[in-house]
């Protein structure tokens, strides 16, 4: 699904911690994992249930008011619900065999919701410009071959951005959460299209093509080609900056089809040393959450080159969309969510290194 960038980052990041929260809570090993995401309708996705699922809806108040949707498989519901409860494996399976459900689960169940909408909470608090609250509701169970459907039930008719992340619990065959948000909430969380007008002397930008795990478009107008990292002389480099030791290294192992040599370091590292007798083609810079001090590490590489500045490409978790401006304001050509694809990493470096393609 194209678009959507920051709310599926915010998502993920959310999510994540859920997980995080609910393994404390249980006891046990849990972990939720953001995988896909696509538009859908309510008719094209309940007419897909195979199983019956619990529904929690989740009231948005604040800046974004609407309502959006939680839906997890009863088998899953069941099994965390369980294991909370203290019930001995040999029932958790009996029960989730033949999918029975007592009052008593519906309520620990509820406890394992409220864990999922505080860290939604936490995330798009973090994330959004303005205030937002969300509300849980009760969970209300949904067999599509029984239950009738109506214009408000299971819920509204209408278009949807799906959310699937894979539940993930040690010897347990675990389904999967869906994140049913209706496109305008959606729209009101991670506006598409033209975003605004830049301050100060920058003419507006558009960030019209922000996809998981995919770099935002250059500014308008911009075109790789016609800039030249030229005019510095040296030695053919590449710099990477990263705080991250692994990563970094990973980063570096990335880059060695090129033939440049790499310069490495945090983002505190002596820029004057690293770029001395280099021609930087290109310079990576990976940060955590895109706060202004690591977006100010974009300002500092321009400055290193102010005649002929290499092309910057930023990483990060997480990206608000006054976050992916002031990237492209400070300089950055492009910018990757993490964790990022190796295959689109490798033909980014391919395109703003001007390096021929593997045939």
């Amino acid at each position: 699904m194209d678009g959507y960038a920051i709310l599926y980052a915010t998502l993920k990041t959310a999510l994540k911690e859920a997980g995080g929260e609910c393994a404390m809570l249980l006891g046990q090993e849990l972990s939720i994992t953001l995988s896909e995401s696509s538009l859908t309708s309510k008719s094209s996705y309940c007419g897909g249930l195979e199983d019956i699922c619990f529904i929690l809806g989740v009231h948005s108040t604040e800046s974004y008011e609407g309502q959006f949707y939680l839906v997890f498989s009863v088998r899953d519901a069941i099994v965390m619900s369980s294991i909370l409860l203290g019930i001995p494996p040999a029932r958790i399976q009996e029960k989730k065999r033949l999918a029975i459900i007592e009052n008593d689960d519906i309520d620990a169940f509820a406890e394992i919701g409220n864990m999922v909408n505080a860290a939604l909470n936490a995330a798009f608090l973090t994330n959004l410009p303005n205030k937002v609250s969300f509300k849980l509701l009760p969970p209300r169970k949904y067999n599509s071959e029984i239950d009738e459907s109506s214009p408000e039930q299971p819920f509204p008719d209408g278009d949807y951005l799906l959310f699937r992340s894979k539940l993930e619990m040690p010897d347990q065959e675990m389904e999967h959460l869906d994140v049913l948000i209706p496109t305008g909430l959606g729209n009101l969380f991670d506006p598409q299209g033209a975003v605004g007008e830049a301050t100060g002397e920058e003419e507006a930008v558009d960030v019209d093509d922000v996809s998981p795990g995919h770099a935002a478009n250059s500014i308008e107008g911009d075109d790789p080609e016609a800039d030249s990292a030229a005019g510095s002389g040296g030695i053919e480099s590449i710099v990477v900056l990263e705080d991250d030791t692994d990563l970094r290294q990973q980063i570096v192992g990335l880059l060695a089809f090129t033939g440049f040599q790499i310069a490495e370091g945090t983002l505190n590292a002596d820029l004057k040393e690293l770029f001395v007798g280099r021609n930087v083609k290109l310079a990576i810079i990976g940060s955590q959450n895109a706060d202004d001090r690591e977006l100010a590490v974009c300002i500092k590489v321009h400055a290193m080159r102010q005649d002929f500045p290499p092309p910057i490409i930023m990483s990060a978790e997480c990206w608000t969309r006054t976050a992916v401006l002031k990237a492209l304001k400070y300089g950055a050509r492009d910018i990757i969510i993490k964790p990022f694809n190796e295959d689109e990493v490798v033909a980014k470096v391919r395109r703003y290194c001007k390096l021929e393609p593997v045939q």
